[in-house]
């Protein structure tokens, strides 16, 4: 049992379990203060998430199923299948678990009248297969679709949220002035997978600098070894200050102290960025370039939990 929750890697499930239940409370305040009902402790939403959990933990599994080789080389105490756990048993393990993820997302759009839970499900696990088995190693494409299947998942929270609202019945949709409230959810999932998307590729890529020597033993055409070290740090180095760009541009112009105080936990990510920027700049090992991918997972937590601190705002200010 030990090893296989290893295989899944909890701490990551967690945070994308973090992430949806967080902003879902934010989604909450706003539909409590808008005289709507609660939707963050159902058990629709519950199974949102629970199924979601699973697709990624699924993932993690076909990952390690194709990336054999590569890990004896780049992390071979982390080892799991062929040593603790046997290859048949991990891919039986994969599809049981997609299996059960698939059904939930059937049963969510049909209590949701929406096809986009089963899509985007159904989605999301068959890139998760073609990427371990084959994408991972092409150039720029394995990279993009692990971004943009973290992106999905506040995008997915949005959807839940937005199916619930009727006309323009919100009303309160602090801290944004928006001149109607019906697609709120829509854009605001939208908004934070942007910055999703843009910090895991930016991960995804330093990873890939990490690896490099087991990726070169499978022939992958990783960035950094097609373009090589120093072109792939300024390619990451570059998206970081995309990032830090985006952060300014919603934190500027705000009208009043209120306002700043709300995105004041943007200060805390745009650090996290500079940080990360200064250990990419220096890294010259294995070990210095895990670091820094490290400290882009903590910039992706304070952005991605930027909505439970608005909850936290409307609930108690």
């Amino acid at each position: 049992m030990k090893y296989f929750i290893r295989l899944i890697r909890p701490a990551n499930l967690l945070i994308i379990a973090a992430t949806m239940y967080s902003l879902a409370w934010y989604f909450d305040s706003i539909f409590l203060s808008s005289g709507k009902q609660s939707y963050l402790g159902t058990f629709d939403f519950f199974l949102l998430v629970f199924s979601t959990v699973l697709i990624a933990a699924a993932g993690n599994i076909i990952n390690d199923y194709f990336d054999i080789k590569a890990d004896r080389v780049n992390r071979p105490n982390r080892i799991i299948i062929s040593k603790h756990i046997k290859r048949r048993w991990a891919i039986l393990l994969h599809w049981v678990i997609n299996f059960v993820a698939f059904a939930l997302a059937i049963y969510l759009s049909y209590r949701n009248s929406t096809f986009w839970y089963v899509f985007i499900h159904l989605l999301s696990i068959n890139l998760l297969w073609y990427y371990s088995m084959q994408l991972k190693r092409t150039l720029v494409v394995g990279n993009i679709i692990i971004a943009v299947l973290t992106a999905l998942v506040p995008i997915l929270v949005g959807i839940f949220y937005n199916q619930q609202v009727d006309g323009n019945e919100l009303t309160y949709t602090f801290p944004f002035t928006l001149n109607s409230a019906y697609q709120y959810p829509i854009y605001l999932g939208f908004s934070l997978g942007i910055f999703a998307f843009i910090l895991n590729w930016t991960r995804e890529i330093i990873k890939d600098i990490e690896d490099i020597k087991g990726d070169k033993m499978i022939k992958a055409r990783t960035i950094p070894i097609i373009w090589g070290v120093r072109k792939t740090k300024g390619m990451s180095m570059t998206l970081m200050l995309i990032t830090i760009g985006l952060s300014f541009f919603l934190f500027a112009g705000r009208n009043y102290i209120i306002d700043y105080i709300a995105f004041s936990p943007l200060i805390l990510s745009a650090v996290s960025i500079i940080i990360t920027f200064i250990l990419l700049f220096k890294a010259k090992t294995k070990s210095q370039f895990k670091r820094s991918h490290g400290w882009v997972k903590i910039t992706m937590i304070f952005g991605l939990l930027l909505p439970l601190y608005w909850a936290i705002m409307i609930h108690y200010f």
